[in-house]
C-alpha cells in the first residue's frame, strides 16, 4: 500500500484550479498578501515524494499508482533519471514557497518506490539536501514491497540515507495475498521483514484486515505472525471497496462489520500486549518509534508534496494553500522539467479550516492543545466552540487542562464525531 496511507492518511486536497490569467502558483507575493486569518507562526514542514510505479496494480487500490509493464515496451528499464531529472525541477520551482524553511521529514511513496535502484534513492536525496535545509536528525521513510526484495537492497537503502522502511505486507496469507492481488507470497513477505530488521532500527509493517474470506483466527494468525519479529510499528487497514477500483466493479465478499470490529479488537490487545500503543487511528507503535512524517500531517503541519499527482498543504502568514501535480507520470515529467508541474491550486477558505482541522487532530488518541488549533489555522477558539460542547454532550469528547481528546467511544464513531465540525 501506499502514504498520504500508512498514510497513509485520506487527505483533502485541493479542488478548484488556477484560472490561465491568475498568479503563477508559485508567485510567494501573491501568497503574502494580506487576508483574514492570522497564523501565529509557520508549522512545521514535511516533503513528500511520489514515485508512482508498480509492478502490477492492486484491486482495490485508488491511490495514483500506474501498473510499469502495462505501460512500456517489453523488457524497458523504468525511467529512473528521466523521472529524477523531473523531480528536481520540480522542488526547484516550488522553493520560493518554502524558502528559509526546515524540514523535517520525508517520506517517498507511491507506487512502489524500492522498485527504483538505490542508487536512483541515493541521488534523489542528494538532490534534495541540496536544494532543502534538511534537519540533521530528519526521518526520511521509503515504502517497499516484499515482491521488490532482492538480499541486501534494504540495506542498501539505509546506505542512501533512508532513516525508516515501511513494508507493504498486507497478510502472511498465501490465499489473501492471492485475493488482493499481491505479487509477493508468505515467503517473499517473511524474507524482506527479516532484511528490514536487521537492516533498519525504525521499520513499519502495513497489515490489512477484513479480507476477503478472513476469519477472526486468520486475523489474530496474522498479527502473531507480523509480532515475531518484534517491528517497532505497524499500521494496520481495514480493507475499504474504493470507488474507481477492481473491487468496485467486482466486489469481493469480505467479513460483516461486527466480525471486522472483533478483528480490530482482537488487533488492538495483541499490539498492547507486545508493547505497541495505539497512538493513531491505524497506527500502533513502541516508545520512541511514532511515524514524525504521519504525526505532522495529523497536527495540520504543513508539507510539499513533489510528483505525479502528489498533494501539498503550505501555510502563510495569512492563508492556508492546497496544491496538486499532473497525475499521469508522462505528462507530470513534461510539466515539470518546463517548471509548471502544478495543474489545481486553491486557498482553504475560511470556513473550512475547522472540519480539515479536526479531519485530522482527532485521528490522534491523545488528541491536541486547544492552542494548537488557533496557531495552526489562525482561527479564534470560538470558531469551534459550538462543536466541541456538542463532543462533550454526545460523550464523543473530552475537554480539559487546554487539551481536546476523543473518548473511546469518540474513536468508536470517529467519522460522526469530525462530522461536527463540517461548515453549516
Amino acid at each position: 500500500m501506499n502514504t498520504p496511507r500508512e498514510v497513509r492518511v485520506a487527505l483533502p486536497g485541493a479542488a478548484g484550479s488556477r484560472p490561465p490569467e491568475g498568479p503563477h502558483w508559485s508567485d510567494i507575493r501573491h501568497w503574502m498578501r494580506p487576508g483574514t486569518l492570522q497564523l501565529q507562526g509557520l508549522p512545521p514542514l514535511s516533503l513528500y515524494i511520489h514515485l508512482p510505479w508498480c509492478l502490477k496494480k492492486c484491486p482495490y487500490c485508488d491511490f495514483n499508482s500506474h501498473e510499469w509493464s502495462a505501460t512500456s515496451a517489453p523488457g524497458q528499464a523504468l525511467p529512473e533519471q528521466a523521472y529524477l531529472d523531473a523531480l528536481r525541477a520540480d522542488l526547484e520551482a516550488a522553493l520560493p514557497l518554502i524558502w528559509g524553511r526546515s524540514v523535517h521529514s520525508i517520506f517517498i511513496g507511491g507506487g512502489t518506490p524500492s522498485l527504483f535502484s538505490p542508487e536512483a534513492i541515493d541521488r534523489l536525496l542528494g538532490d534534495v539536501r541540496a536544494l532543502l535545509r534538511l534537519d540533521a536528525d530528519a526521518e526520511i521513510t521509503l515504502e517497499a514491497n516484499p515482491g521488490t526484495f532482492e538480499k541486501d537492497r534494504f540495506r542498501a537503502f539505509r546506505q542512501a540515507g533512508v532513516t525508516r522502511l515501511s513494508i507493504g505486507v498486507q497478510s502472511f496469507n498465501d490465499e489473501h495475498l492471492k485475493a488482493l492481488g499481491r505479487v509477493h507470497d508468505r515467503a517473499q513477505a517473511i524474507a524482506a521483514v527479516e532484511e528490514a530488521a536487521m537492516a533498519f532500527d525504525t521499520f513499519n509493517l502495513d497489515i490489512m484486515y477484513a479480507l476477503p474470506g478472513q476469519t477472526l483466527a486468520d486475523c489474530e494468525t496474522d498479527m502473531r505472525t507480523a509480532l515475531a519479529f518484534a517491528p517497532p510499528h505497524i499500521s494496520i487497514y481495514h480493507l475499504t471497496i474504493e470507488p474507481n477500483t477492481v473491487f468496485a466493479k467486482f466486489p469481493p465478499r469480505v467479513p460483516e462489520d461486527d466480525d471486522a470490529y472483533a478483528m480490530l479488537d482482537r488487533i488492538t490487545e495483541l499490539t498492547a500486549e507486545q508493547g505497541l500503543a495505539r497512538y493513531e487511528v491505524s497506527a500502533y507503535a513502541r516508545e520512541g518509534h511514532r511515524c514524525w512524517h504521519n504525526l505532522n500531517y495529523w497536527q495540520f503541519g504543513d508539507y510539499l508534496g513533489i510528483g505525479a499527482g502528489a498533494h501539498s498543504k503550505l501555510s502563510f502568514a495569512h492563508r492556508v494553500v492546497r496544491q496538486v501535480r499532473a497525475r499521469e507520470p508522462r505528462l507530470y515529467m513534461d510539466k515539470a522539467r518546463a517548471g509548471d508541474a502544478v495543474v489545481s491550486v486553491e486557498e482553504v477558505a475560511r470556513r473550512d479550516l475547522p472540519f480539515e482541522y479536526m479531519l485530522n487532530a482527532l485521528r490522534l488518541r491523545h488528541g491536541f492543545e486547544l492552542q494548537d488549533f488557533s496557531a495552526r489555522t489562525g482561527l479564534p477558539l470560538s470558531s469551534v466552540a459550538a462543536s466541541l460542547d456538542e463532543g462533550v454532550q454526545r460523550g464523543w469528547l473530552e475537554v480539559a487542562d487546554g487539551w481536546v481528546r476523543p473518548t473511546e467511544r469518540g474513536f468508536d464513531f470517529l467519522s460522526d464525531l469530525q462530522s461536527l465540525f463540517l461548515p453549516s
